[in-house]
């Protein structure tokens, strides 16, 4: 499969406004229950530039939106500027072909890059693929929140995991 990860754009958001449905439609990775359109997902794109968070997608050969990932502020507060929250979602199709990975390792190297120090990832506890992928890149768990969430009927919990990144390359 061939594919490349760059910085998504205005093209690119009918294929991650699909990907991020399904999960709603599909998952306990959003716990939202209501579907976006593509001015919510055309919002949530300039937000994310306007701060100077990145928006990466994984595109196959002709283009087509493969995964998306992207990371932004922890906690409004000053203290936590150096700390963000990321979320990764790969099209159901895709997935266990490294799609994952390969994005959460461009995200890790571009948040390192940007002299951030910690990554955070809020995972559904029963999402063991996801914990898996996190934890063979280094992230390792911090905490677990029961039955904090619900969705579908059933009550959720909460992981916590985190990373703390290498020194900035720009900065050494």
């Amino acid at each position: 499969m061939s594919y490349s990860i760059v910085d998504a754009n205005e093209a690119d958001l009918p294929g991650i406004l699909a990907i991020y449905n399904d999960a709603v439609l599909n998952s306990t990775a959003l716990w939202i229950e209501t579907l976006a359109d593509l001015a919510n997902r055309r919002a949530w794109l300039n937000e994310r530039e306007a701060a100077g968070f990145p928006v990466l997608v994984a595109q196959g050969s002709n283009g087509e939106v493969l995964g998306y990932a992207s990371y932004g502020g922890w906690r409004s507060n000053e203290g936590f500027r150096h700390t963000v929250e990321h979320s990764l979602y790969v099209r159901a199709d895709q997935r266990g072909r490294g799609l994952g990975l390969a994005l959460l390792k461009a995200l890790i190297e571009r948040a390192t890059d940007d002299g951030l120090h910690v990554m955070v990832a809020a995972i559904e506890s029963a999402n063991a693929a996801s914990i898996r992928l996190h934890e063979r890149l280094g992230f390792v768990t911090t905490g677990q929140m029961p039955q904090v969430g619900r969705k579908f009927d059933r009550w959720l919990d909460l992981t916590f995991m985190q990373l703390i990144l290498p020194e900035s390359r720009s900065t050494r």
